[in-house]
């Protein structure tokens, strides 16, 4: 068994139900791009991959993570993929999804790849389905990695087979998606992607800049509170772009982090407070 998930976290989470279940063995690949934002021109050829690349190693610059686009090879983790399912005829491919736009759009980018193995694939979408927190309240995760990792042995119950019908259907949605090559996307429900403008969370970053704030407490702010989420390096973006156009203000080293850069409406105060929520980011 193959499993394939989409994020750091949820790796770990899964990691911790398969010590639980050793029906669940089985080598686990992570996709770590972020399909959900960024651009899709040409995503499987050369140049619109380099596109892709640049336009992450800018958004990566000055932020805590700017090793990671030398580390992160979605292509090579798809060939090593391929090789075992070629290897091991018998294996089987399970695709774990959250219900978000991250893991929907990963599972889309991954989908026409892997159309030669079709009944060896596996899905499981914990889509609107109630599990049990840590408190013993029902809950509805987004996220995988929300998931307490004994209710993962519950959730193994849903794999089910891709059809047929959705290795047709479901690369047709992902190409459209890609040929309108928006900035952002967004999950409306079920697997229904919508492209956005790159805009589309600004409004929760001005909703919560309060004077002037350290740039790590305003990202830790509305991340907290933001219905639906989106990476934090891609905010820190927004907030630059934002800047540029003279909505926002930034003072401060990048060079030091971003806890060294303050944000604030042009015109507000200096003054900055420091909060516990700060040392957390």
């Amino acid at each position: 068994m193959i499993h394939i998930v989409f994020e750091q976290p949820n790796v770990t989470a899964l990691e911790k139900a398969i010590e639980l279940d050793e029906s669940l063995q089985g080598q686990i690949v992570e996709i770590k791009d972020d399909f959900a934002v960024g651009p899709l021109g040409d995503i499987y050829h050369t140049e619109g991959y380099q596109a892709r690349r640049s336009w992450w190693e800018t958004l990566l610059e000055h932020s805590p993570y700017a090793d990671t686009v030398n580390i992160v090879d979605d292509k090579l983790a798809v060939h090593n993929l391929l090789k075992m399912l070629d290897e091991q005829p018998e294996a089987e491919a399970w695709i774990w999804m959250g219900q978000n736009a991250h893991d929907v759009c990963s599972y889309y980018w991954l989908m026409p790849q892997l159309k030669d193995y079709q009944g060896r694939i596996q899905v499981l979408y914990l889509n609107n389905l109630p599990f049990i927190n840590e408190k013993g309240s029902i809950f509805y995760p987004t996220h995988l990695h929300e998931i307490q990792p004994k209710e993962f042995l519950k959730a193994k119950k849903l794999a089910r087979p891709i059809t047929l019908s959705e290795f047709e259907l479901d690369p047709d949605e992902w190409k459209k998606l890609c040929n309108e090559n928006a900035l952002v996307r967004f999950l409306e429900g079920g697997k229904k992607i919508v492209s956005k403008d790159v805009d589309f969370y600004d409004k929760d970053l001005l909703a919560h800049l309060n004077g002037a704030m350290k740039l790590s407490k305003l990202i830790y702010t509305a991340l907290g509170k933001m219905k639906v989420k989106t990476g934090d390096v891609f905010l820190v973006w927004r907030i630059k772009e934002m800047a540029a156009a003279g909505k926002l203000e930034l003072a401060g080293d990048w060079s030091k982090g971003w806890k060294e850069v303050v944000v604030k409406f042009p015109g507000a105060a200096e003054t900055t407070e420091t909060t516990e929520a700060e040392t957390t980011v």
